[in-house]
């Protein structure tokens, strides 16, 4: 298979070691910067996206679609290893495992690089305040996605934006999202003022108790989107960097929206405003 020998992996060994933490243990893609990709929809949107294919995975005595055999030949230089199924079985979270697991180097984007971007003249930001549910964060990415967000900012400490369950929940998108990490808040502070400077960007922050209803807004780009924590909303220095908060409308007995409905909502009420002299 391959235009290569592949490894073999029969018994638990090292790299088998490394691929399972790799799945498993935030801490281990923090050091090595890669991830762990199954599932086909997420490895073909990590291969539009160009990041660079470390290792590639599949069962000893199982033949590979052409799409399988493509994406080896497309990778010679990534170690394709051929792994014994029982222990493919206990590297796949899948009752039935994918034909091909993959691991890829991280790409990153800095608040620097952004400033590099000669097309954001009319930035469309969002920025999640502490995420603590890996679903509701893959969800809002796809949304992200679909709403041509220019970037997503994290700020806190927070999920594994890498963990594989946000991977399936983004259905790939991930790879297609700049995402930045806030290290601090005097890091924000200082981009979003040159922001304002550079193109008058505003800041929205949403909360259920907000002052200012949607019905009455009308969100355009230049603007930062900011969706607070699950359980505890934005914090008070968040609130104090908006330059307006606002709420979504709600007719229903249980007044609360999970926060990825919410964040699309929002986004959406700024994505049909862009226009194509947005960017």
């Amino acid at each position: 298979m391959g235009s290569k020998r592949p490894l073999k992996i029969s018994v638990k060994n090292a790299e088998f070691q490394v691929l399972f933490a790799l799945r498993t243990n935030r801490s281990k893609r923090s050091q090595e910067k890669e991830v762990f990709v199954e599932g086909t929809e997420g490895i073909k949107q990590l291969i539009e996206a160009r990041w660079e294919v470390t290792r590639i995975l599949y069962r000893d005595g199982v033949a590979l679609s052409h799409w399988g055999e493509s994406v080896l030949k497309k990778y010679p230089s990534a170690k394709q290893i051929e792994v014994s199924p029982d222990l493919y079985a206990e590297l796949s979270e899948k009752e039935n495992p994918s034909e091909l697991i993959v691991t890829a180097k991280i790409l990153t984007t800095s608040f620097e690089d952004l400033k590099k971007i000669p097309s954001l003249k009319k930035p469309f930001y969002l920025l999640f305040d502490r995420p603590s549910d890996l679903g509701n964060f893959g969800s809002l990415l796809r949304s992200a996605d679909a709403f041509q967000v220019d970037a997503v900012f994290v700020l806190g400490h927070s999920i594994d934006v890498y963990d594989p369950k946000v991977i399936r929940a983004s259905l790939g998108s991930v790879f297609h999202t700049k995402l930045i990490f806030v290290e601090s808040l005097s890091h924000l502070e200082a981009f979003l003022k040159s922001e304002k400077d550079r193109c008058g960007l505003k800041v929205v922050g949403t909360d259920s108790h907000g002052p200012h209803s949607l019905n009455d807004q009308s969100l355009h780009a230049p603007i930062l989107i900011i969706l607070g924590n699950e359980a505890k909303g934005m914090s008070v220095h968040l609130q104090s960097l908006c330059d307006s908060i606002v709420n979504i409308p709600m007719f229903g007995v249980v007044n609360s929206l999970n926060v990825s409905c919410a964040g699309s909502i929002l986004l959406w009420e700024v994505a049909k405003n862009l226009t194509t002299e947005s960017h």
